[in-house]
């Protein structure tokens, strides 16, 4: 839904006002990361562990809502500065999004603390899906970049309300919470907000330091790039969210194998739609930014580098979510503090070099260093096993598809047989992915067995 809104605002508004919205929402995720201080991430990991948690919600809330009127305070007083960064009198939608996205992150640890994560991956369509409709209509009704800010504001809210309404159903009542709640909550967050801070900069860092070196229009072809990116890895997040209340009651009740068995299956899924992405990507990378315009296809080299790092994200992301979920945030936060570092100082110097094509490779390089080092940190605690032979035929039927992909791309481009690049692009990325899924169900038995537990009906094939 959100590439479908994401394309008529490119066609329609262009580059230049698409790069003012991703670079408010950019500081924004950033402001967000000092109105939590890791306390979402502290409220999912104590509510998760079962006792007390209304009083830990409580706690939580409390303490979002005193950053908010803290960091809004200093948004007002410093706004002619806030408007000339943007190049646009934006200060007051700041202080909005901030208010709903920090509220939303209370919300959503709460629903992964109590076990809801399947509320809360409902709630993600809800939300995407109500922003985009509420902005296409305020964009086609003439608000332009002022309906982009109302939609996204506004779909929050109401994704907030249900929300809280599952949550609160969940809760005996409200309970107020004591000092050590709030101690409780700040031994884990002192750590865990790096974590926070350490996947803000995954996804704006380099939009951030762009917005230094380089016009908006760049910066509105390069978000869109990064959007592409972050759909395929919305799976491997997924895995994420889900295994992390399991491994961390797993890890309450001293059974480290179990949480080793549940970091193997993380890991054998993590690339499943990012090693075809790749494939795929960079192969029909060009022809798919044409159809946000023509303006947009000098980022394809880009995006090839942006799916890279965002696969090698995946699995990094699915090691650091292992080492919270067993109480261990100071290890994370070495490892987040170590991408931290390496991402900025990578990002200004690869920038000023090479401008944005060195944003993507700064970011690339970052979170391979922070990889290495997670992976050191975790297989000193517990013993796990790498599913290697899995990831391979993923490859391999990645790379099957990907043949077929461009034998037909090239019959296209020489015969011209459908004319028309949006029919093209879409009729090759069902194509390639029904190659890429029936091959790795004919090569893959543990793919294959978990297909067929998850459908409805038995199929004697998918249980061999």
């Amino acid at each position: 839904m959100g590439f479908i809104a994401t394309i008529y605002f490119a066609r329609l508004l262009g580059a230049d006002p698409l790069g003012i919205y991703y670079l408010v929402i950019g500081v924004v995720s950033w402001l967000a990361i000092a109105g939590k201080i890791g306390v979402s991430g502290a409220v999912t990991k104590r509510v998760s562990e079962g006792e007390e948690q209304e009083k830990y919600a409580a706690a939580g809330f409390s303490f979002i809502i005193l950053l908010f009127v803290v960091l809004s305070a200093s948004l007002l007083v410093l706004q002619p500065y806030v408007d000339n960064y943007f190049g646009h009198p934006a200060t007051g939608y700041v202080v909005l999004i901030l208010l709903v996205t920090l509220i939303w992150s209370i919300v959503s640890s709460l629903l992964s603390g109590l076990h809801l994560v399947h509320l809360r991956g409902i709630l993600s369509p809800v939300k995407t899906g109500g922003q985009s409709l509420l902005q296409i209509g305020a964009v086609a009704a003439g608000l332009g970049l002022t309906g982009l800010f109302l939609g996204y504001i506004v779909g929050l809210a109401l994704t907030i309300v249900i929300g809280g309404a599952f949550v609160f159903r969940h809760f005996s009542g409200l309970q107020l919470p004591e000092t050590r709640h709030y101690r409780s909550l700040f031994d884990y967050a002192k750590f865990s907000w790096l974590g926070n801070l350490e996947s803000r900069m995954f996804n704006y860092t380099d939009v951030i330091v762009l917005g230094f070196f380089v016009p908006s229009a760049l910066i509105g072809v390069y978000s869109i790039a990064w959007n592409i990116a972050m759909f395929l890895i919305l799976f491997s997040g997924s895995i994420s969210t889900t295994l992390f209340p399991e491994m961390s009651e797993q890890s309450a009740n001293d059974d480290p194998q179990s949480v080793a068995n549940l970091l193997k299956d993380a890991l054998s899924y993590a690339g499943l739609l990012l090693i075809p992405g790749l494939v795929g990507g960079t192969i029909l990378g060009e022809r798919i930014l044409r159809i946000y315009g023509d303006e947009f296809t000098q980022g394809a080299v880009v995006l090839t580098i942006l799916i890279v790092a965002a696969l090698i994200r995946a699995y990094q992301k699915q090691l650091l979510n292992t080492l919270n979920a067993i109480d261990r945030p100071d290890l994370s936060f070495r490892a987040n503090a170590l991408f931290v570092v390496t991402n900025v100082s990578l990002n200004i110097v690869l920038i000023y070099l090479y401008g944005w094509l060195g944003a993507a490779i700064a970011t690339a390089l970052s979170v391979i260093i922070s990889l290495v080092v997670a992976n050191h940190y975790l297989t000193s605690i517990i013993e796990f096993t790498v599913p290697y032979s899995e990831i391979v035929r993923q490859w391999l039927a990645a790379i099957t598809m990907g043949v077929i992909v461009y034998g037909c791309l090239q019959l296209e481009n020489v015969y011209s047989l459908l004319g028309h690049n949006a029919a093209t692009v879409v009729l090759l990325v069902m194509l390639g992915a029904t190659t890429y899924f029936l091959f790795l169900l004919v090569i893959s038995t543990q793919f294959r067995q978990t297909v067929g537990r998850n459908l409805p009906v038995h199929i004697p094939f998918l249980s061999r």
